[in-house]
């Protein structure tokens, strides 16, 4: 378990634990109202937590859709492929599912990197490349 989810875990259990607390202290009718509110929280955590990773896929499908048509305005003649963050996946909790990786058939080995708010809002964040690396690597070196 990452130590985001054990920290949701741990802020809906401290909310649900004062509920609860609450309900123990009054009578009757307030009692009652508390404990459904209780339940009310807990099932809807519950809904949130299961039905967060389909909504993270469904925005991440509607941004990509947004970035290919500004790339096919902005590069009418390139091909590109896209690489998203596998976010259901171990190892990448802490990663921005909603940053795009564009790479262009003309450029390989960079991988830039698109952020769409709407449809008319999308921005370049940056880019990475191997090619660096790999130069890096490759380097000799020579003596006088």
């Amino acid at each position: 378990m990452h130590p985001i989810e054990l920290i949701e875990l741990m802020i809906v259990g401290g909310i649900l634990l004062v509920i609860l607390l609450v309900s123990f202290i009054l009578k009757g009718k307030w009692r009652k109202i508390t404990l459904g509110l209780a339940i009310l929280f807990l099932v809807s955590f519950g809904i949130f937590y299961f039905a967060r990773p389909y909504w993270i896929d469904m925005q991440i499908e509607k941004k990509v859709g947004y970035i290919q048509m500004h790339l096919e305005e902005q590069y009418p003649g390139e091909t590109w492929e896209y690489r998203t963050v596998p976010h259901r996946e171990d190892g990448y909790e802490s990663s921005n599912p909603y940053y795009i990786g564009v790479i262009f058939d003309t450029e390989p080995l960079v991988e830039y990197k698109y952020f769409a708010r709407k449809k008319g809002d999308i921005i370049q964040q940056g880019w990475y490349t191997t090619e660096l690396q790999s130069d890096l690597l490759h380097l000799e070196v020579f003596e006088e």
